[in-house]
């Protein structure tokens, strides 16, 4: 059939993949930090508190208070190339870049800050994605990290008369080919070490505690990565919990005091790692890498080495690659 003159660009049917993480500043100065922290904070799934009671606190303290503390902590890791989440989550996507075939095109953005998960979609379908999947990089299941992302574009789809279909990937806590990639990087990296661990410690993001009570799985998904990880290496493995915020009782032990308290009692030397990281970040590289440090060895400690998440290796591509393939099933042949 012959199209009129006047007829619209018909862009030849794609496929899209979208990996999401969390988000980051635009650079690492008070003014981005208080503008990120602002759209972070006041996600209604991140704080699960009244906004009435709630936006006073963050526009009267915590804007006022903690992006200079928070500016100088992201000075410390900031990179050529930007933020490093953003930079490994950007790498990741080009690492996949063709993975799925010709048709398929494989972007990523953030929920909080920028590229948002918004514009990306936008950009997608403008390219002739009529299919895209949502790729959350959250193995353990949160409501303030997976399902957020997903609230963010499902907001964007209901602005759109043409909306494209949508699959979401699901939580891979358990996957065989996540403990597997897991188990091949920090083997590799422990070997590396000029020294023989006493203590391996899985460090988790932390959740504020009732979010267990409320019937989130986070707590259990994490406990079952650490299990299935430690059974896999045949070594065991201490579970801790950081980055806790006010005054709410949050999931333990927490991190920063299992380093101290390890040292004291006499584990003088420690490996940390963050298995619910699918790349390194602000919470991996100067919470962990830089404070964790100074915490252990101001508490006796000797020796201690902070493991890198998968980021870009060619290990944890391999993972991306086949639990994607999966996901994508009936859209794309098998790759």
């Amino acid at each position: 059939m012959t199209l009129p003159a006047n007829h619209p660009t018909i862009l030849a049917p794609r496929i899209g993949v979208l990996l999401i993480n969390l988000g980051t500043p635009d650079a690492a100065d008070t003014r981005s930090v208080r503008r990120y922290l602002a759209e972070f904070l006041s996600d209604r799934r991140v704080v699960e508190l009244p906004r009435i009671a709630w936006q006073p606190i963050l526009r009267g303290i915590v804007l006022t208070t903690r992006p200079k503390k928070s500016a100088h902590a992201y000075s410390q890791v900031w990179r050529e190339d930007g933020s490093p989440l953003a930079a490994f989550t950007r790498l990741q996507a080009q690492g996949l870049q063709g993975a799925f075939g010709p048709d398929v095109s494989v972007d990523w953005a953030m929920r909080y800050g920028n590229p948002s998960i918004p514009d990306r979609l936008a950009a997608m379908k403008a390219a002739g994605c009529e299919r895209i999947l949502l790729a959350p990089l959250y193995p353990q299941y949160c409501a303030a990290t997976t399902a957020t992302a997903n609230d963010k574009a499902f907001l964007a789809l209901a602005g759109m008369r043409w909306q494209p279909a949508l699959r979401t990937l699901p939580p891979y806590h358990d996957d065989p080919l996540y403990i597997a990639a897991l188990k091949e990087r920090l083997e590799a990296e422990i070997a590396a070490l000029p020294f023989a661990p006493d203590a391996v410690i899985a460090s988790f993001h932390g959740m504020p505690k009732r979010t267990l009570a409320l019937g989130d799985p986070y707590h259990c998904h994490c406990q079952k990565t650490a299990r299935l990880l430690s059974e896999a290496m045949n070594r065991q493995l201490t579970v801790a919990f950081q980055s806790r915020f006010g005054p709410a009782k949050w999931l333990g032990p927490a991190t920063d005091e299992t380093l101290a308290r390890l040292a004291r009692e006499g584990v003088k030397k420690v490996a940390i790692f963050a298995p619910g990281f699918s790349a390194d970040c602000l919470e991996t590289l100067e919470e962990l890498s830089i404070r964790g440090r100074e915490t252990f060895m101001a508490a006796g400690g000797t020796d201690f080495a902070y493991l890198p998440c998968l980021n870009d290796a060619p290990v944890g591509l391999r993972m991306l690659r086949s639990i994607l393939a999966r996901e994508l099933a009936g859209w794309v042949p098998a790759v």
